[in-house]
């Protein structure tokens, strides 16, 4: 997306400080399980075609909160063995035998001296990057250099990047981020809580592949997301702070589940995306590309994110309805964290909640909340109508 991301204080970088040193404190287990394939570009431009499997960890209590983590029923995953995180921090296969040398078989944790290779040269990095594999089961490591079609952006010329020296801050907003979302799940479906008893939750947010890269002479893509692998570009434009960060990685996970629910927002949401564009566009067929008028869509647009070009970003033709999912699932995201307390005082409030709007975004909100969020609304019942 091209829109500018929204400007925090000083408070907001102190915080996610505090995140990460929360995060480097933690240290959870790694299940195993199956993998999925999915993807999604976060910037407007078309999904990139690759796939890449990863694992999962376990759930952390929010401060304040909850006491003691809740056992959360998650649909299982893999652990990223040895020869998947070398895929991950070597893509092109150039440093195997240097990298096997560096870590012999048997190392107590292969995997982990693997990810501190790219970032041998900044120990702070890499210390943080072992603290995500121990927490939460990521991956650290780089994309491979490739041109990319960025749709209406052109072609963008893609390089590999380690998040060092100066771009070690975005390693750190990304650790910040993954914190957080174990703290957010923790609490969301923590037993006895309110709302919803906890059931399955059909979620995946751990054991992720996180590749860095830059786009050359370009801002764009910020990230993109395939096959439990999000993508991030040190020099996108949305990268502006740990929570404008912690935002968009939350939207590329979303795609990543959307995806390996074999396309969920496409059959679940399509007809109600479709009746709101034809309503906004008398004559538009069914799926449609077109971008409807920016005043006729806002009652449905779950938040306030819009092109330089014009549009809320939910409604763009070049996104459709899997952008206007991932949107959503970013309100879900924020209100819920505002109605458990897992939130700052600086965080923006929102003008009442999305599902007491007009009756097709109540129905997407359930919708979204039974498929991935076992049902758990801790937002407030909506007034009833006069």
């Amino acid at each position: 997306m091209d829109a500018a991301a929204p400007r925090r204080s000083a408070r907001r970088a102190v915080r996610a400080a505090c995140f990460l040193a929360a995060a480097l404190a933690c240290g959870c287990a790694t299940p195993a399980g199956g993998a999925s394939v999915g993807g999604g570009v976060h910037d407007g431009a078309p999904p990139v075609p690759g796939a890449r499997p990863a694992p999962q960890a376990a759930a952390s209590s929010a401060a304040g909160a909850a006491d003691a983590a809740p056992e959360v029923v998650e649909a299982p995953a893999p652990s990223i063995g040895e020869s998947e995180a070398l895929t991950i921090v070597d893509p092109e296969g150039k440093h195997a035998e240097a990298l096997l040398a560096a870590c012999p078989a048997g190392s107590a944790d292969r995997v982990a001296c693997l990810v501190s290779q790219p970032l041998a040269r900044d120990e702070t990095a890499a210390i943080t990057a072992r603290a995500m594999l121990a927490s939460s089961g990521h991956v650290v490591g780089l994309e491979r250099a490739h041109v990319m079609d960025g749709g209406f952006r052109g072609r963008l010329q893609l390089v590999p990047e380690p998040p060092i020296g100066a771009h070690r801050k975005h390693l750190e907003w990304v650790a910040a981020a993954a914190h957080d979302f174990d703290r957010f799940f923790g609490v969301l479906v923590r037993p006895g809580g309110p709302g919803t008893p906890p059931g399955e939750l059909r979620y995946r947010w751990r054991a992720l592949a996180f590749r860095f890269f830059r786009s050359v002479g370009r801002t764009t893509p910020s990230a993109y997301a395939q096959g439990w692998t999000v993508a991030y570009n040190v020099s996108g434009s949305l990268h502006t702070s740990a929570d404008a960060v912690r935002e968009t990685l939350f939207h590329e996970i979303f795609h990543l589940n959307d995806a390996a629910h074999d396309d969920w927002s496409r059959r679940a949401l399509g007809p109600i995306y479709d009746a709101i564009v034809a309503r906004c566009v008398p004559g538009a067929r069914r799926g449609a590309a077109v971008t409807p008028p920016t005043a006729c869509v806002a009652p449905f647009a779950p938040n306030d994110t819009k092109l330089k070009a014009g549009g809320y970003y939910a409604f763009h033709a070049d996104g459709g309805v899997p952008e206007y999912a991932a949107e959503l699932a970013i309100r879900y995201y924020r209100e819920q964290r505002r109605a458990l307390g897992v939130v700052s005082d600086n965080e923006p409030s929102w003008r009442g909640s999305f599902k007491c709007g007009p009756p097709e975004n109540a129905r997407a909100w359930k919708l979204i909340a039974d498929e991935f969020f076992a049902g758990v609304d801790h937002t407030r019942s909506c007034p009833a109508p006069p």
